[in-house]
């Protein structure tokens, strides 16, 4: 599911429009009822429209990670896909890496990587993130990360 088409859900639970009414009006806006099928124009005209109803979006980033080993997760994350290494370089696709390549040895993921809160799980995910790097031969600026 697209950023957008989350954002119109959102929206259409904020203003208490329920999903008959949301399809009808998507139908009359943009000529189709299923957001799945609409571009991203077609997308921002729903958007535009909820938002003339009175939805503001409740922008801005998510909060830093709540400890420093989880944020270089997170940077190791962005690394390999500013390089070019992952499909999914969100951070849907590192919670996905995560429950693919531990879930089996630990029995249980966290929903999301900042749930963690075992250091030796957290090393783990560290040490593994590290290796694909050093496979790929990503330039890494390791001052300063505690080994």
């Amino acid at each position: 599911m697209t950023a957008s088409i989350r954002l119109i859900h959102v929206a259409c639970r904020e203003l208490s429009i329920d999903a008959d009414t949301r399809r009808t009006m998507q139908e009359r806006l943009t000529g189709k009822a299923s957001l799945k099928d609409m571009s991203q124009p077609e997308l921002e005209v729903i958007l535009g429209a909820l938002k003339g109803r009175g939805f503001k979006p409740k922008g801005g980033r998510r909060a830093k990670a709540p400890r420093g080993d989880l944020r270089l997760v997170h940077v190791l994350w962005r690394a390999l896909g500013d390089a070019g290494q992952l499909e999914r370089p969100d951070r849907a696709g590192l919670n996905a890496f995560v429950r693919s390549r531990f879930e089996k040895a630990w029995g249980s993921v966290p929903a999301d990587i900042d749930m963690l809160r075992d250091a030796d799980k957290i090393d783990a995910v560290i040490q593994a993130l590290r290796a694909w790097i050093d496979r790929a031969g990503i330039e890494f600026d390791w001052s300063g990360v505690r080994r």
